[in-house]
């Protein structure tokens, strides 16, 4: 199978610095840096559509602007690439997010993937008005994909659940093609929906063994239910012409991590209910120290960034070795970014996928052999 790659849109802005939030933790000043108009945001879109990327993940929380909104928006200006829209199944009603689906698709071309997202912290979910703990906001996860995956296959839907009551519930219009449904979460509530519902279940980028163990979790679960899911991980990327350079690079990152908002993101992640987080903190510890915690696996951008906080670090040939090592444990799908995401996108772009393109590994979505020459914007 040949690899798929996926970027991510900054709809919290982005910087030539690390920009923090998510998990309940405030977005770093740094962020406003490139503020994320849309007219920024079109143009990394732009960028990874040529490049060869598939879609781009927008992130969900108070943190960020509106995913669906703004991919929308965001969508007119672009011609192939999908968008991976997060939201949480506890914000609206699972047929207006099946209708919703359904004229996104319709509007861009059959261009949108949903990560669906339960939440994980209580106090944000609270700010929306969902005061349900964190393993019955799974349950209802459950419940609002069984009804959502009825209706897009144009069955009338009756429900009286623990959490979702519908009665006669039916689109008018499917959607075609039917949002494939991305789906992550390291609690044994998580792996219950997932196993059901997820077409890809997401990691974020733990060390390969770790992320072998969840493979083969999610694996043996959905196989009692008859379905067989794709994997992908979420990864930051640091790739350049020689690992010296890429290293630098994270240093210069590093260098930029003020030691009181260090500790203020800690005590704040320390306090998640999410499993996934706590397995993301216990890579690093807090630390500056010891932070390749697998080769060319660096854990530092966790230390100022709620989710995601690792990133590859090296050069083109040694991020393509890793990329080959998860892809070994069955991982097909790979959501990346850095920082900041437009210069990123072509570092990665032009270094890494035509190596992997010419071991077979990665096509073009155009059919190309390799991805167009290109300059880099801005390589300072």
């Amino acid at each position: 199978m040949s690899l798929t790659f996926h970027w991510f849109l900054p709809t919290n802005g982005d910087s030539r610095h690390v920009v923090g939030g998510g998990h309940g933790t405030p977005a770093t000043a740094s962020g406003q840096d490139r503020p994320p108009t849309v007219a920024y945001l079109s143009q990394i879109a732009r960028a990874a559509e040529q490049l060869g990327f598939a879609a781009a993940l927008t992130p969900t929380g108070a943190w960020c602007e509106d995913a669906w909104l703004t991919t929308a928006m965001v969508s007119q200006n672009s011609e192939r690439l999908k968008f991976l829209v997060a939201f949480r199944p506890g914000s609206v009603s699972p047929t207006l997010a099946a209708q919703m689906a359904s004229t996104f698709q319709r509007q861009s071309g059959g261009r949108l993937l949903l990560n669906v997202v339960t939440g994980g912290e209580s106090h944000e979910q609270r700010a929306y008005g969902d005061f349900l703990d964190k393993d019955a906001r799974y349950r209802r996860t459950g419940e609002f994909l069984h009804i959502v995956r009825q209706l897009w296959d144009g069955k009338s839907v009756d429900l009286d659940g623990e959490f979702l009551r519908v009665e006669e519930a039916k689109l008018s219009r499917l959607p075609d093609p039917v949002p494939e449904v991305y789906f992550g979460g390291s609690s044994s509530a998580a792996g219950e929906v997932a196993a059901k519902y997820a077409d890809v279940y997401l990691t974020w980028g733990e060390p390969p063994a770790q992320v072998a163990g969840k493979v083969a979790w999610i694996r043996a679960l959905a196989a009692e239910h008859g379905r067989t899911p794709r994997f992908g991980i979420r990864l930051h990327v640091i790739t350049r012409d020689t690992a010296a350079e890429a290293w630098a690079e994270a240093d210069r990152l590093l260098d930029g991590f003020d030691p009181e908002t260090v500790r203020a993101v800690q005590a704040g992640l320390a306090r998640s209910e999410s499993e996934g987080q706590q397995r993301m903190l216990a890579l690093h510890g807090g630390s500056r120290d010891s932070l390749e915690i697998h080769p060319n696996l660096w854990a530092g951008i966790g230390l100022v960034r709620g989710g995601a906080g690792t990133a590859l670090v090296g050069s083109h040939d040694e991020v393509a070795e890793r990329i080959k090592e998860y892809h070994a444990l069955g991982i097909d799908e790979f959501v990346l970014s850095g920082y900041p995401h437009l210069e990123e996108a072509y570092w990665f772009g032009e270094g890494v996928l035509p190596r992997l393109a010419a071991q077979g590994l990665w096509t073009h979505p155009d059919g190309r052999a390799s991805v167009p020459s290109a300059q880099v914007p801005f390589t300072g």
